[in-house]
């Protein structure tokens, strides 16, 4: 089997800034990178490549000296005050500078009603940039699980939004119990990147223990519990492969980024190509 593109996410080496997460990605075999311009929490150590022009451009050159490409940026979150024009036009603008085709998006908000307004209006400011829209489901958001964010995707491609896309993390469609027989409804042009990493045992009874797992301690894929083969074989083939596998206790022990993205690539192709 073809390797397919495998794009190494933030969170997996989230020490590094992004000139050199490009160049680890590219010292470890990876054709791509996902890169975080806004911080998923407000506690995290986040480099601001979204308002530093000096770390933009370093980056920019990294990924020119290394030949690899941007596949998506993160993490854009529609929240109950957001304004996407307002909130988001400059870090689109950004990503399709650095030549990104995919934004993460996560659902911060219990009205299910407006975050399809929102997410519409952000597929509708992405579209000229030729950017797509992926909403991703987590069980501790307002969108929990594969069958809302299927609701909120088609409601937006139902308004003429056809660059509103679905993101499959293996971690969230596991922890949400979200079924295989669902996944293969979700029609394929809406799936153009998938996230790839696997956990270990049942799932957690609270959402605390979960967030726990999801930030610091996912697996290399097949060193935890999740089917892989069966959800990639139910997923379309030959789609991007964004590795976002944080393991807080490797780093702990000493082992560099460099040797982390190593290992999870390792790991991934095991699992993909066989």
């Amino acid at each position: 089997m073809r390797d397919p593109i495998f794009s190494l996410a933030a969170l997996t080496v989230l020490e590094l800034s992004p000139p050199d997460m490009v160049e680890v990605a590219a010292q470890a075999g990876y054709q791509a990178v996902g890169l975080r311009l806004i911080p998923a929490t407000p506690e995290e150590h986040h480099y601001p490549l979204a308002s530093d022009t000096d770390l933009l451009r370093q980056t920019q050159q990294r990924l020119q000296e290394t030949g690899l490409r941007v596949l998506d940026i993160e993490i854009l979150r529609l929240k109950p005050n957001t304004d996407v024009r307002r909130d988001f036009s400059q870090v689109l603008e950004i990503g399709a500078e650095l030549g990104a085709s995919e934004v993460l998006v996560a659902g911060n908000d219990d009205d299910e009603a407006r975050t399809a307004d929102n997410f519409a209006a952000l597929c509708e400011l992405a579209r000229p940039l030729g950017l797509h829209p992926h909403l991703e489901f987590m069980p501790w958001t307002g969108v929990k699980n594969l069958l809302q964010a299927h609701r909120i995707v088609a409601a937006a491609r139902q308004a003429g939004h056809d660059n509103a896309c679905l993101l499959v993390d293996a971690f969230h469609f596991n922890r949400s119990a979200s079924r295989l027989e669902d996944l293969e409804r979700v029609p394929p042009d809406w799936l153009r990147y998938v996230q790839l990493c696997d956990v270990a045992g049942p799932i957690p009874d609270s959402m605390e223990a979960i967030l726990h797992e999801a930030r610091q301690q996912r697996c290399f894929p097949s060193d935890g519990d999740i089917d892989l083969r069966a959800l990639l074989a139910t997923l379309p083939a030959g789609r991007p492969l964004s590795l976002e596998i944080p393991t807080e206790s490797l780093r702990r022990q000493g082992v560099t980024p460099l040797e982390r993205a190593r290992q999870a690539l390792d790991k991934a192709r095991s699992v993909v190509i066989g």
